[in-house]
């Protein structure tokens, strides 16, 4: 069965955008559903308005940006009308420009379906037979090779959009739905997709807006909305079997500040500590003469509760932007054709980059509790390191190396590309937002964070089976079962632990393991 996901009447929303760049290509061995991507027909009607206003201004004398110009720096030349065909592909094929290794194709795919999107708006003078063929080519599972750099985050993503023209032109490489290499004509030939001849404009309103940014944006939120849930378990589960206290996470001392993502996050926490005979194995004040516990366990809602508050800052702007007819110049609601600044990144930019700030601090909380399950100065009882034999094991001490190798990598990731600027086209573009940067930094970030997470999971799981015979609250149990499903978490001899890690890893990424926790808790924030 395949999905429809209509464009032009609303602004598409961040899920849209997840699920359809993430979506299996049509015809495919992928597992999952293809959705099919549709243009209303109100947005059809807009789009034939405003490119009849495009086309009324193609002979004119009077020079207009785009139209009847050059680009960038060379604006000030006039084109003739015999040359502007050849002024629009050549547009493309210059801006084709993009090196290095080839990006992710849903990273292509959101980027493709937020440039539909944006014409679909009718402000950008696209004609309807152009505007057709990308549809096509996208619900086609065609992926144009698009390379890591060649985007400055303005002026819009100017070389991986351009790439996706030049498909579009039947030129250049690009992937087809089994994912094969395949030049573009003959892969718009296979699906009987003409290629286009591009008229006056059409070339710009292909390449200037910030979707590559945009779409890899919306899939960080996704991403982080699951995996700040996963912390709040993975925290809790540590609390557990370090014999911490759940104590500090009652709603009204959380109430005593009231910071609105703390609250979700603390929450979630006493549903997992629910229960727990190991919890209730140290709660008599005469048995047990700790105060209180170390930060990276007393304070994990208010860190991932801030983490939550600046995914949601982030998907604000995120919403605004897919609520954006970014292209320049553009067709005003009153038909005039305006240049202007929309293209330019900063408030994508800015957010991308505070998001991979608050992942990176998510991680470093999540490394200091796996560290303490493993020093046998600081996990109250437990054995050396996890291990089952200490001295003959090494059970996971090279585990936590490898977390704090990534969130190492992660606090480098933070420092922010939007503060950077290189001028460029000759001084005409003097300030850019460096936004694809930050979009491509983020994606490396979300999955080292994504790893760290799920060593933290694996240790406290054998932490917590350590304390047998007590039993630990039912949550953690459907947790430790998850994870017994694609690895071994019980201590036991040594065994590769890569191939845990990578087990584990994929049960935290797709899902499988926040689902085993809310069948247990109900649902979790």
């Amino acid at each position: 069965m395949t999905s429809t996901v209509i464009l032009g009447d609303e602004p598409l929303t961040i899920d849209q955008v997840e699920a359809v760049a993430r979506s299996v290509p049509p015809g495919s061995d992928y597992l999952g559903e293809p959705i099919h991507v549709e243009v209303s027909e109100a947005a059809w009607g807009r789009v034939r308005h405003t490119r009849s206003v495009v086309e009324g201004l193609a002979d004119d004398t009077v020079a207009h940006y785009g139209i009847s110009t050059g680009f960038g720096a060379l604006a000030t030349m006039h084109i003739p009308v015999d040359k502007r065909h050849q002024l629009q592909r050549s547009l493309i094929r210059s801006h084709a420009a993009g090196a290095g290794p080839e990006v992710e194709r849903e990273v292509v795919r959101a980027l493709m379906l937020l440039r539909i999107q944006t014409l679909a708006t009718g402000r950008t003078g696209i004609r309807e037979e152009t505007l057709r063929a990308y549809v096509a080519m996208l619900n086609a599972g065609i992926t144009p090779v698009v390379h890591e750099y060649g985007s400055l985050g303005c002026s819009g993503d100017l070389a991986p959009l351009a790439h996706c023209a030049l498909a579009l032109m039947g030129e250049g490489t690009v992937r087809d739905a089994a994912g094969d290499l395949r030049s573009a004509g003959e892969a718009l030939a296979a699906s009987g997709i003409e290629p286009v001849d591009l008229a006056e404009k059409e070339g710009l309103a292909l390449i200037n807006g910030t979707d590559g940014m945009l779409g890899m944006l919306c899939m960080a939120i996704a991403d982080l909305r699951a995996l700040v849930t996963v912390a709040d378990i993975a925290a809790a589960m540590s609390v557990e079997g370090l014999l911490g206290t759940d104590d500090v996470f009652a709603a009204d001392l959380q109430a005593l500040r009231p910071q609105p993502g703390q609250a979700f996050s603390a929450a979630n926490m006493r549903k997992v500590l629910a229960v727990s005979e190991i919890r209730d194995s140290h709660r008599d004040p005469d048995a047990c003469t700790r105060v209180q516990d170390a930060y990276s366990l007393r304070c994990a809602p208010q860190v991932a509760g801030a983490v939550r508050d600046t995914i949601d800052h982030a998907a604000r702007v995120a919403g605004w932007e897919l609520a954006s007819a970014v292209d320049n110049p553009v067709v005003t609601l009153d038909d005039r054709v305006e240049s202007n600044g929309n293209f330019h990144g900063a408030p994508v930019a800015y957010v991308l980059d505070f998001l991979a700030i608050a992942a990176a601090d998510l991680a470093s909380m999540s490394e200091r509790r796996t560290d303490r399950f493993l020093d046998k100065a600081r996990n109250h009882g437990l054995h050396a390191f996890l291990a089952d034999d200490p001295g003959v094991d090494s059970g996971l001490m090279i585990a936590q190396y490898t977390q704090a190798a990534m969130v190492s990598e992660m606090k480098r990731l933070a420092a922010p590309a939007s503060v950077d600027s290189i001028p460029s086209s000759a001084m005409q573009e003097d300030h850019v937002s460096m936004g694809w940067g930050a979009a491509r930094k983020l994606r490396r970030s979300v999955d080292a964070l994504t790893h760290v997470l799920t060593i933290e999971l694996l240790a406290a799981a054998r932490g917590i089976q350590l304390r047998a015979p007590l039993r630990p609250s039912p949550v953690s149990a459907a947790v430790i079962a998850a994870l017994d499903e694609v690895t071994r978490t019980a201590p036991g001899p040594d065994r590769i632990l890569a191939d845990d890690i990578a087990e584990a890893v994929y049960a935290v990424a797709d899902g499988s393991l926040l689902a085993a926790a809310e069948a247990a808790a109900g649902p979790l924030n």
